[in-house]
């Protein structure tokens, strides 16, 4: 168990006063965690300060080599004034399975969920308490030895940042359209699209700049292969309800490219416990597309930590338009966001052993 130092902020910040303008990674809270690595000692000096810039040399492997990863997840405030985490274990893995990747330090998993739960606890005030809202948490790690050359740190950090974040649907749940990319990809077999490093979402603006000026809302990824069978939308994975079938890309552990999604595993389990067959494997767009003309395209929507899930209500690829459920949002798309997120927020009972309780409030 790590033993973590707390020093509070002389000079706490004032709360946001209206939760309903938070928006998303724009206000922070006054302390952060930190814990650093050095070669031969292994992880040490796990502390909690007041919030504030860090001290880099200017050739940090971070900045030239980009050897770094993040996660993304949230603390939920209940109607009983519990703060909780939501499957913080399953973020611990793949956070690991990234630094595998990147020659990056093992991180007990204990100990990144302890690190969590010890900020959210110390910044519970900061948890909103508005309907929706929740306090984003994104732990990263990066890599601090200070000389260039290609090759893995001997020094990290592993940092943890907390943002109070506005409910994603503030004008309710409202279907997207979408603009499938058949010339830019974001992942490829033996690459790094399981992981979250940034290199990932630096190479997916290109794409998203382009759908945003023809007026779409997110991008669809195509294989890097052969540009023919669906992988993703924007940073979320992507769900297919064809004549009553789910299909969803596969992801590494089932010979896939995908990042291995904590709400994509969790729906994917309700499905299976509500009878639903998912099928986790190749999908072509055409299939889709041809699916859509013969009215056997029911529902589509994203998921991911931000959104829980997106309905999607129309996909144009080569000039061809989808539409799905009349532009409506499927009712197997609200039953899993009203269960994903009853059983975040404690409003629906948790029998599957997904909340971690941090404290009460």
């Amino acid at each position: 168990m790590l033993d973590i130092k707390i020093t509070k902020t002389a000079s706490p910040k004032a709360k946001p006063a209206d939760e309903s303008k938070l928006g998303f990674g724009k206000v922070f809270t006054d302390h952060m965690f930190i814990m650093d690595y050095d070669e031969g000692q292994g992880w040490h000096d796990p502390r909690i300060v007041p919030y504030g810039p860090l001290s880099l040399d200017p050739s940090a492997v971070v900045f030239h080599y980009a050897q770094e990863c993040f996660e993304g997840m949230k603390a939920y405030r209940t109607a009983e004034n519990k703060i909780q985490l939501f499957r913080p274990e399953c973020n611990a893995r793949r956070m690991n399975n990234t630094h595998e990747r990147l020659c990056i330090p093992h991180l007990p998993e204990e100990d990144f969920v302890q690190a969590v739960k010890a900020i959210v606890e110390v910044e519970k005030d900061w948890v909103p308490h508005s309907e929706g809202a929740s306090l984003y948490i994104r732990p990263y790690t990066i890599a601090t030895m200070a000389q260039l050359g290609v090759h893995a740190s001997t020094s990290y950090k592993f940092i943890v940042i907390c943002s109070p974040s506005g409910a994603y649907y503030a004008a309710g749940l409202a279907p997207i359209d979408i603009y499938v990319e058949d010339t830019y990809v974001r992942a490829c077999p033996g690459g790094t699209g399981f992981t979250k490093c940034g290199g990932n979402y630096a190479v997916s603006l290109l794409a998203g700049q382009k759908a945003e000026k023809k007026g779409y809302s997110q991008v669809l990824w195509l294989d890097s292969q052969e540009r023919r069978y669906v992988e993703e939308v924007g940073a979320m994975n992507i769900f297919f309800k064809i004549d009553g079938k789910l299909y969803t890309a596969a992801a590494q552990d089932k010979g896939g490219t995908v990042l291995p999604g904590v709400t994509r595993r969790s729906i994917i389990e309700l499905l299976q416990d509500w009878g639903c067959e998912v099928v986790e494997g190749k999908l072509a767009i055409d299939d889709i597309m041809k699916a859509a003309k013969e009215g056997k395209l029911e529902e589509v929507f994203g998921s991911g930590t931000a959104a829980v899930v997106s309905p999607v209500k129309k996909l144009d690829y080569e000039n061809q338009s989808a539409f799905i459920n009349n532009g409506e949002i499927g009712p197997l798309t609200q039953k899993l966001y009203d269960t994903m997120t009853g059983i975040q927020w404690g409003r629906v009972a948790d029998t599957k052993g997904w909340i971690v309780p941090v404290c009460q409030a």
